[in-house]
């Protein structure tokens, strides 16, 4: 037991791992056809957002801080692209992309901005971001815009064999794969172990706690576009559930909340599981307001896990 216990503390993915697999062998009994090839696209197009949305919670949290405000910017550009950029006859990608990940990571250098250098506290700054954020998204769409067909219509379908959803998932992949090849995510983690150490260590505390946030604003970007492909119609409304649902990825997939621990890949196993969740409580006809409540009841859960058993830290303490 003990050694199954240290595993899991050693590799911070490895409770979510198992426990997606658990669900994912439930919902097969219920769903024989889950993963059938043709539903295959439409699975991967649905949890797209619930993974992207993770992402962008993660380099916030690894740094020692935290990004309330991830899951409204992605509703956001969610609203911006449906409800502006598409009827403006600016839709087309080579326009629309890099104007919605630009307004993204500008976002999210403005919360980093008030967290390193204003010295705001991470959840008075991204709180306060998160309704200017529901405010932008509400005045742009105050009601659901549906869109006319468009490029991102391959996202939630497939580019011949190939799930489009992978795309949205990959790009991020690729970008983090990107920067683990640099110092910043090491540096990125000293800084969430302890910015005294990180900063008497030569690391410049302040630019990598805003690269952070820019980071994950950047990947809230993408989920913003994942949530259109999806979707194909603008929902303000849906920023609140995917600012619960990226930091209860994060923390299931073990992300400490107090900074240096975690990684991308924990945080998608963690939005899997919870996705999977989902999918077994809406199979189940669970109503979708206890659903929610579900979302709750895995953040806690999450969070007290990776505060207790799955703690390293207080474990070496406690010997």
């Amino acid at each position: 037991m003990n050694r199954i216990l240290e595993f899991v503390q050693r590799r911070t993915w490895a409770f979510a791992f198992l426990l997606a697999l658990v669900l994912l062998i439930v919902n097969l009994i219920v769903s024989p056809s889950f993963l059938s090839p043709e539903r295959l696209p439409a699975t991967l197009a649905t949890l797209a957002p619930f993974v992207l949305v993770g992402f962008a919670s993660t380099p916030a949290i690894l740094s020692g801080g935290i990004d309330i405000s991830v899951g409204p910017l992605a509703t956001l550009i969610n609203c911006l692209f449906i409800a502006v950029l598409l009827p403006a006859g600016w839709g087309e990608w080579y326009i629309a992309v890099p104007i919605l990940l630009l307004t993204s990571a500008a976002v999210g250098t403005a919360t980093g901005l008030l967290v390193a250098v204003v010295r705001l506290h991470p959840v008075v700054a991204s709180i306060g971001v998160f309704f200017v954020l529901v405010g932008l998204a509400v005045t742009i769409s105050k009601q659901p815009v549906s869109a006319p067909s468009n490029w991102t219509d391959v996202l939630a379908g497939g580019i011949g064999w190939f799930p489009g959803a992978a795309l949205t998932m990959g790009v991020v992949a690729l970008i983090w794969f990107g920067l683990r090849r640099t110092a910043f995510v090491s540096n990125l983690l000293a800084t969430g172990e302890s910015d005294i150490s990180a900063y008497g260590s030569g690391v410049n505390v302040t630019a990598v706690r805003v690269l952070a946030y820019t980071v994950g604003g950047l990947f809230a970007g993408v989920g913003g576009i994942a949530l259109s492909a999806l979707l194909q119609s603008s929902q303000a409304t849906l920023a609140t559930t995917y600012a619960l649902l990226g930091i209860a990825a994060a923390v299931l997939g073990g992300a400490s909340l107090g900074g240096g621990r975690g990684g991308l890949f924990g945080t998608f196993l963690g939005a899997v599981v919870i996705f999977l969740v989902q999918q077994l409580l809406t199979a189940a006809g669970v109503q979708p307001s206890l659903i929610q409540v579900t979302y709750g009841l895995v953040l806690v859960v999450g969070v007290l896990l990776g505060a207790t058993l799955l703690n390293p830290r207080l474990t070496r303490s406690r010997a």
